[in-house]
C-alpha cells in the first residue's frame, strides 16, 4: 500500500521568500516513485493556478491538482450547506474564484454567509458592514483559525485575528473551515483518493498540521524548519509520530515507503 503526503508550505518548502533545500527534490522523489501528494495551505489568496506557478517557478514539478487551500475547503463546504447562496467575502482573488466556481455569489447586502479569509485591502468599513449583516443573520464562516500571515516584512494580521474581531463585536462563535478542521484535511485526502491509513502529513506546526493530523488518523512528520523547536514538542498532549530537521531527511527510501 503506497503512502500520500499532504505537505504544508511555508516553513516546510520555503521560508519567507527562500527556499528550504531539499524540497524540490523530495518532491522529485515523489513523482519518480508514483507517490501521490498534495500542498495543503491556509492561505485563501491566491488560486491553486497562482499557486501552482508559483511553485513551478521555483523548481517544482507540479500540476494544479497538487495544490488545496483554505478556499477551496470553505467554498465547497458552503455549497453543501446551501446551494446557490450568497456571502460577504473579507478577502481575496482565491477566496472570491473558490466560491464563484461553487456557486456561491459574492455580494454587498443580506448575504447568507460573512466568510472571512486573508486580505491586505481590510477596511473598518467592510468589518462594519460585515459586524451589521451578521447581526441581522448571517452566518460567520472563517477560512483559517491562523492569526497572523508571514510576509517579507514581518506579519500581518490573519483570518484567524479578523475573525476573532467579528465575534467579540457580534457576540457569535464563527465555524472556520481550515487546517487543523477536518473538514480541509479530510477533504484533501479524498481529493487523492487515498485512505486515512495511507496519509501523511508533513508540517511545521503542532496547532495546525500535527493536530490534524493526529485527530484523522494521519501519519504525521513535523519539520523544524519553521515555527515549532524540538523544545516546544513538551507542551503539546499529542506528538508527531516522526520528527525531522527539515524535508531534505524525507527523501530517504525509508520515508518514502519504497523499501
Amino acid at each position: 500500500m503506497k503512502p500520500g503526503y499532504l505537505i504544508d508550505m511555508d516553513g516546510v518548502i520555503y521560508k519567507g521568500s527562500e527556499m528550504i533545500p531539499g524540497a524540490v527534490e523530495f518532491i522529485r522523489a515523489l513523482r519518480e516513485n508514483y507517490l501521490p501528494f498534495s500542498f495543503m495551505t491556509n492561505n485563501s489568496q491566491r488560486t491553486r493556478l497562482d499557486i501552482m506557478t508559483k511553485l513551478v517557478r521555483y523548481g517544482f514539478d507540479v500540476e494544479e491538482k497538487h495544490v488545496y487551500t483554505c478556499a477551496m475547503s470553505t467554498a465547497r463546504f458552503l455549497a453543501s450547506q446551501k446551494p446557490g447562496g450568497s456571502a460577504f467575502v473579507i478577502g481575496e482573488g482565491g477566496l472570491l474564484h473558490s466560491l464563484h466556481n461553487n456557486g456561491i455569489s459574492v455580494v454587498d447586502s443580506d448575504p447568507d454567509f460573512v466568510v472571512v479569509g486573508e486580505g491586505r485591502t481590510l477596511s473598518f468599513e467592510m468589518l462594519e458592514a460585515a459586524s451589521n449583516m451578521i447581526k441581522q443573520g448571517a452566518k460567520l464562516v472563517s477560512t483559517n483559525p491562523d492569526p497572523s500571515c508571514p510576509t517579507a516584512q514581518g506579519i500581518r494580521p490573519g483570518a484567524g485575528a479578523i475573525t476573532t474581531l467579528l465575534e467579540e463585536t457580534c457576540g457569535v462563535k464563527a465555524f472556520t473551515v481550515g487546517k487543523p478542521s477536518p473538514l480541509m484535511i479530510r477533504g484533501a485526502r479524498k481529493e487523492m483518493g487515498l485512505s486515512a491509513a495511507q496519509t501523511t502529513i508533513i508540517g511545521d506546526t503542532m496547532e495546525t498540521d500535527i493536530l490534524g493530523g493526529v485527530q484523522m488518523g494521519y501519519r504525521t512528520i513535523l519539520v523544524l524548519t519553521g515555527g515549532t523547536d524540538r523544545e516546544d514538542l513538551q507542551n503539546f498532549a499529542y506528538q508527531p509520530d516522526v520528527v525531522v530537521e527539515s524535508i531534505a531527511d524525507l527523501c530517504a527510501p525509508e520515508y518514502l515507503g519504497v523499501n
